[in-house]
């Protein structure tokens, strides 16, 4: 199947989010739960909408990042720095189970949307705010974005070739690492509301804190011997071999790291030597060696096709694979047969292949239920969910507080 599938059975069906901010982090969070069943309102303001829909390429005047991105919700053109904005999205929020939200710390205070009153409104509600810096502490106030975040974290240092600037890792992974946080953090919450008397909580999301956690053993080193990590280019230091080689016609990774995997990657590149060697038998003695070992690897590498290199060290059972791109993501049918890629019909009339549901649950797996709407598409009809009546609505889109 490569279509975009309806899934009346998703594990979240019933829950409903509420989605306030814009771009990456928030929006992103909102995406994975509307993947897998949420109702999500995406509130935008009305003049222009979340500046996603314009970013990066365009198609029949929308981003195909939109696309993706705001799937399986659905847009209220609201103005929420408007008092009556305000007290619509308080409604909504009283009867939500979700509120993700990415302002920075204090806005929705100012908006008299803070928790101390949203939680009176809702107590059962779980509220998801992402942030630079998190909601406390002295930096708490500064702008952040992800590329700070990823920089504040850690992960910006040791990306790159030694001895050169660092370089951003090709996404906004720290925006990312944040939303896959927040949501787990939804999904707790909601666990425990629903097992602990029906009680919500705030979750605090910090954008460098989410790329920290994933730092590995970068502080336990630090506190225990004093070492900084560098930057290892394609290399991963101190476990080796594990690094990109060159051929004739492209690069090849290869992970060679594991005792017995070594033994079969040195016999598969003609060198019994290595792979005999006493002090190559386990990691020390390896990162001990590593540059001739990499040495041997990328001598044999050179002179062969990727495609060459990939078919011995499958045979060998060593792990490898090539560098892939866009091209080779869209055409490989592992992709395929694992509906990685789908096919989404757009609200322009064109249909776009889009990345698959992840993860994949075997008995209440996600789908793609809606694409991803126009601004204010839905506007009327979630007004009328907190009671409005036509000449309301039609009163405030008059006075552009709803679009």
């Amino acid at each position: 199947m490569n279509t975009a599938s309806n899934t009346p059975d998703a594990p979240l069906k019933g829950v409903r989010v509420i989605e306030m901010g814009q771009l990456i982090a928030g929006p992103f969070a909102g995406k994975t739960l509307g993947d897998f069943g949420a109702d999500v309102i995406k509130i935008e303001a009305p003049d222009g909408g979340d500046p996603l829909r314009n970013w990066r390429m365009i198609k029949e005047g929308t981003s195909v990042w939109w696309q993706v991105q705001s799937r399986n919700k659905r847009s209220l053109a609201l103005d929420l720095r408007s008092s009556e904005g305000q007290d619509i999205a308080r409604k909504l929020v009283a009867e939500a189970d979700v509120l993700i939200e990415n302002f920075r710390p204090g806005t929705l205070e100012g908006w008299g949307m803070g928790w101390d009153v949203l939680s009176q409104l809702n107590p059962g509600l779980v509220m998801l705010r992402i942030s630079g810096y998190g909601q406390t502490g002295p930096y708490r106030d500064l702008p952040g974005f992800g590329m700070i975040g990823e920089a504040m974290g850690g992960l910006r240092h040791l990306t790159g070739e030694p001895g050169r600037v660092p370089v951003r890792c090709g996404v906004s992974i720290g925006d990312t690492l944040a939303a896959l946080h927040g949501v787990i953090g939804i999904l707790t919450a909601l666990y425990h509301r629903k097992v602990n008397g029906g009680q919500g909580q705030v979750i605090d999301v910090a954008l460098h804190e989410a790329v920290f956690n994933v730092m590995e053993s970068l502080i336990p080193e630090y506190s225990a011997f004093g070492a900084v990590r560098e930057p290892g280019g394609s290399a991963l230091p101190g476990i080796a071999p594990s690094n990109a080689y060159p051929c004739r016609d492209g690069v090849v990774l290869v992970a060679g790291n594991g005792d017995s995997i070594f033994k079969r990657l040195m016999h598969a590149i003609g060198r019994p030597d290595l792979a005999d060697a006493p002090d190559l038998a386990n990691n020390a003695g390896r990162v001990a060696r590593v540059d001739e070992i990499d040495g041997a690897i990328g001598a044999w590498t050179a002179g062969r096709g990727v495609a060459e290199v990939l078919d011995a060290l499958s045979q060998a059972r060593v792990p490898a694979g090539k560098v892939y791109t866009a091209r080779d993501i869209a055409e490989d049918p592992h992709y395929r047969a694992r509906d990685m890629i789908l096919k989404q019909a757009t609200r322009d009339g064109y249909e776009v292949e889009v990345p698959g549901i992840v993860p994949k649950l075997m008995g209440t797996p996600g789908g793609i239920r809606s694409a991803a709407p126009h601004l204010g598409e839905d506007t009327d009809a979630v007004l009328r969910e907190v009671g409005l009546s036509a000449e309301q609505i039609a009163a405030l889109r008059a006075r552009g507080i709803v679009a």
